[in-house]
């Protein structure tokens, strides 16, 4: 008996190639806040690319601004209540659990980043590196695309292109809205997504790993016991 209640979230295979994704991720981060620290003007990049959205009209401006509304409170409590009852209704609740702790610590840590790097935007009082809305909608892309792999069976090289088309969608989508309505600097956006990309599988690792050794105790508590006692 392995001890497991139910499936990992992070299938050893995906682990290979997400791990040093992950840490790519969190270099990423660290380089881009170290490069715009305390800046509260676009960068070159931001520039050509502010230059070449600007100009949206009135029908984009209302996508954007509804793909704005599921990084807002409401709409991303809506999305995960959602994607939490869809997993227990897939009888799969590591998956309900990475998606609150996954979403959670990826907006948590843009919130702690963001007084470190101290990078600004249209006023001293708006923090803006990382972007918490990309890091958020990308983070609950992630958690939805490796249940998706693991229910598909996928392996290595098909569950992980998954994983990262859906992070590469919705922080497209949810980037492209920031940056569309002012409220971010492209740059902001990238370092949200690689946010996602760093905590996300990190989180799923940890997921796995306490909900092993927690059925390892229910399973056979007596067998725990005496293995502390022969300690």
């Amino acid at each position: 008996m392995t001890g497991r209640s139910a499936p990992a979230v992070l299938s050893p295979s995906l682990r290979v190639w997400l791990g040093p994704i992950a840490a790519l991720a969190a270099l990423a981060v660290a380089v881009l806040g170290a490069r715009y620290a305390g800046d509260s003007k676009p960068g070159m990049v931001d520039a050509r690319i502010w230059a070449a959205v600007d100009g949206t009209g009135a029908s984009w401006r209302d996508v954007a601004l509804a793909t704005d509304f599921w990084g807002e409170p409401a709409g991303a409590a809506l999305l995960v209540t959602a994607a939490v009852a869809g997993c227990l209704l897939l009888r799969h609740p590591r998956a309900a659990v990475l998606v609150v702790a996954g979403a959670g610590l990826t907006v948590g840590t843009t919130k702690l980043i963001k007084p470190l790097v101290g990078r600004t935007i249209h006023g001293d009082g708006n923090l803006s590196y990382p972007s918490g809305h990309t890091a958020f909608l990308t983070a609950l892309a992630l958690v939805v695309a490796l249940l998706a792999t693991g229910r598909l069976g996928l392996g290595r090289t098909a569950g992980t292109s998954l994983v990262l088309a859906a992070a590469l969608v919705a922080g497209a989508a949810m980037g492209w809205a920031q940056v569309a309505l002012g409220a971010h600097y492209p740059t902001d956006v990238l370092g949200g997504w690689c946010t996602a990309l760093a905590v996300v599988p990190a989180t799923a690792w940890l997921v796995d790993r306490m909900a092993d050794r927690l059925g390892d105790r229910l399973i056979d508590p007596m067998a725990d016991a005496g293995r502390r006692e022969r300690r």
